[in-house]
This record gives structure tokens, C-alpha cells and sequence, in this order.
């Protein structure tokens, strides 16, 4: 352990983040449309209310968890300059098949050769455990710049008659570049701590079409080919992991809760986030979020955070930042990083993905929170 000029004690050796890319698909989707969809028994006013949901991005037909993964990669790529990644991660729990991994297809495409290339699965939580298994590679000397991407199209697998979850999901990913560096340079990853409790693997689950309830056969109900989660009590384990997790990570990197200059949650529900920050003693002025706007992206909501410009301007390169996610398994884990001075690039998606124009930012904007009054 050393000291670094701010007095945080960490490795001097980490990763650091030199690369931020994003791609969404095109269509924006409202919550009256979700609703008329799926003729759910709700309105806008429900939704905003419950979640801080107004839209969200759904892919178009025929673009894939994969694709928006090539976007994602392609433009964190550009980020940090088009240097070529020796590994590549992809977080993600709707993969193109059951079967190859999505990630070696990524990688070919991408044109990074026979790279090592593998899919991580830990729902939510999926970003941020690969970022710290990457961190982890970077530090052993495994490999010197792993491209880590979180990319979801949940849209696949929600019922959209389905109240409790057709209004959360958009699709989505996000991605990062990183490099060997020092602790204390912008984007440089201080302190993670990962965790989970199988013994909750019902409450977020798809039931049908694993080797414990194969495809061929009949579901024992037909919402079990649906993604399915139990909401209010996913709430309080959300709730007391998540801070759990952050307070593990910031005490990793000795830092006060009251130094920390951006938080970033999963972007689940807005009263989740409200609720870890107020019990974490983050400032609502701190505290930075796209779920308003994208809704639940999954394993990509926190990189695409990341790469909002908006976000950028607000968080000056160096700065002191929290990250924190909670997912099915159970999982939960949390990241301490030096706020990044990467400018992140965004790709907007197509079936070909041959154009790179940024969103519209008044649908990518994160802005800070203001804490919720809505009981949970």
C-alpha cells in the first residue's frame, strides 16, 4: 500500500479508465406508449411517480444485445484514441444465443483478432464486476488494456402486459477502455467490493428455458418465459446492499462519504437511489443519473452514465467517485474511481451500425437528483 498526494492509500499500480463509449437504439419510447402496448392497468402520472421514469429506448427489430455491444465498443474505442485492447468483457444477461458467448463475436467484429473475449453474468451488477475482474487482470499483468462493456436489450425478455416491469426496462450499452496507470491519475480504479447471497436467486429470475426448466418442455406457467421480480422486496435488499457495498469500497479507499463528488447508482428505480445516497450521506448536488430518460438499462446503466456528456461537465477529471449496482443472483458491487477525463463518444444503433451521431441530449442528460418523498 502507498500514499498518494491526496492521502488516499491504495495500489499504486490499477486501471484506469482512458476510453467512455455508448450506443443506444433509436426509437424512444414513452410511458403512454408502454402503457397502450401492453394495455397495462397504469398511467404516466404511476410510473413517474413509482420509478422517475418518463421514456426509455427500445431496439429497433433485428438489432441485437450484440450490435448495440459493437456500438458501445466501437465508440469507446474512438474514446481513447483507437488503441487496440488486449481482452475483451462483455457484462450482459440477454447474450444473441444461449450459445456461443456474445462476446467473441463482439471482439471479431470489433477486428480485435483472437483477443480473449468472454461474457460475464451477473445481471445488474454486471458492469461492475467486470470492471473489477478487469481491474484485477490489469493489476496481475494478464493484460494491459481490457475494452469492458455492459449491454442489455431486456426488452427481449419482459412481458410487456407485465405492470410491475414493461414500464422499468429500456435497452442499451455502455462501455469502457482501460490501461495500466497509478492510483492517483483521473479514472484510475481505487477500490471494488463484489458480493452475493444465492439464497435470493427467486426474486429476479426467468424462470423457463434453462437446464432446470428446459426449453422443449411446457413452463409451468406462461409468464415464467419472462423475466420476473419481486418487487418490493428486491427493494430492501437493493437498499441495504447497495450501501453495504459503498460503504466497503469507500472505507477500501479511505474516503469520507462527504469527499465523494459523483455517485452513480444502477439506474433501477429513483427511490432506490434516493435511498442508498441519503443513508450513504451523499449530497443530492453530487448524485448523477439517466433514469428519467433511458429507464433500467441493466448491466449497461452505469457506463452509460458515464459517457453523458452532461455529466462530464459537471465532474471535473480527478474527482473523487462512487459507484454501486444491485442485481438477480443476488449480486451487488461497488467501485471507488478517480472521476475520468476521457471524452466519451456515443454511436447510435442500426442494423449495420455504420453511423456514429450523438444522441439528442435532452435524452442522454443525467442531472443531479432531488431526494424522493414518495414512501417506498
Amino acid at each position: 500500500m502507498v500514499g498518494t498526494r491526496d492521502g488516499t492509500r491504495a495500489v499504486a499500480g490499477t486501471a484506469v479508465v482512458t476510453g467512455i463509449g455508448a450506443c443506444l437504439p433509436h426509437p424512444v419510447v414513452d410511458n403512454d406508449t408502454v402503457v397502450a402496448r401492453g394495455a397495462l392497468r397504469t398511467d404516466d402520472t404511476w410510473i413517474r411517480d413509482r420509478t422517475g421514469i418518463a421514456r426509455r429506448r427500445h431496439a429497433e427489430p433485428g438489432t441485437s444485445t450484440g450490435d448495440l455491444a459493437v456500438g458501445a465498443g466501437r465508440a469507446a474505442l474512438a474514446s481513447a484514441g483507437n488503441h487496440r485492447p488486449d481482452m475483451l468483457l462483455l457484462a450482459t444477461t440477454t447474450p444473441d444465443h444461449p450459445c456461443p458467448a456474445t462476446a467473441p463475436a463482439v471482439a471479431h467484429r470489433l477486428g480485435l483478432g483472437t483477443v480473449p473475449a468472454f461474457d460475464l453474468s451477473a445481471v445488474c451488477s454486471g458492469f461492475l464486476y467486470a470492471l473489477a475482474t478487469a481491474t484485477a487482470f490489469v493489476r496481475a499483468g494478464t493484460c494491459a488494456m481490457p475494452l469492458v462493456i455492459g449491454a442489455d436489450t431486456y426488452t427481449t425478455i419482459v412481458d410487456p402486459a407485465d405492470r410491475e416491469t414493461a414500464p422499468i426496462f429500456g435497452d442499451g450499452a455502455g462501455a469502457v477502455v482501460l490501461r495500466a496507470g497509478t492510483t492517483d491519475e483521473p479514472g484510475a480504479v481505487i477500490a471494488t467490493d463484489l458480493g452475493t447471497d444465492g439464497g435470493g436467486d427467486d426474486l429476479i429470475t426467468v424462470p423457463h428455458g434453462g437446464s432446470r426448466h428446459p426449453r422443449h418442455l411446457p413452463p409451468a406457467a406462461p409468464a415464467d418465459r419472462y423475466f420476473r421480480m419481486q418487487g418490493r422486496t428486491v427493494y430492501a435488499h437493493a437498499v441495504r446492499r447497495m450501501t453495504q457495498s459503498a460503504n466497503s469500497a469507500l472505507n477500501q479507499a479511505h474516503w469520507p462519504p462527504e469527499t465523494v463528488q459523483a455517485f452513480v447508482g444502477h439506474q433501477a428505480n429513483q427511490r432506490i437511489l434516493d435511498s442508498v445516497a441519503d443513508r450513504l450521506g451523499i449530497a443530492p448536488a453530487h448524485r448523477y443519473g439517466n433514469i428519467r430518460d433511458l429507464g433500467n438499462t441493466a448491466a449497461a446503466s452505469i457506463p452509460l452514465v458515464l459517457a453523458d456528456p452532461a455529466v462530464h461537465q459537471a465532474v471535473p477529471p480527478g474527482e473523487r467517485a462512487l459507484l454501486t449496482a444491485f442485481g438477480g443472483g443476488l449480486t451487488w458491487a461497488s467501485v471507488a474511481l478517480r472521476w475520468p477525463s476521457a471524452v466519451p463518444r456515443t454511436e447510435a444503433s442500426s442494423t449495420d451500425l455504420d453511423t456514429t451521431p450523438l444522441c439528442p441530449p435532452d435524452l442522454t442528460r443525467s442531472h443531479p437528483w432531488t431526494a424522493s418523498t414518495t414512501a417506498s
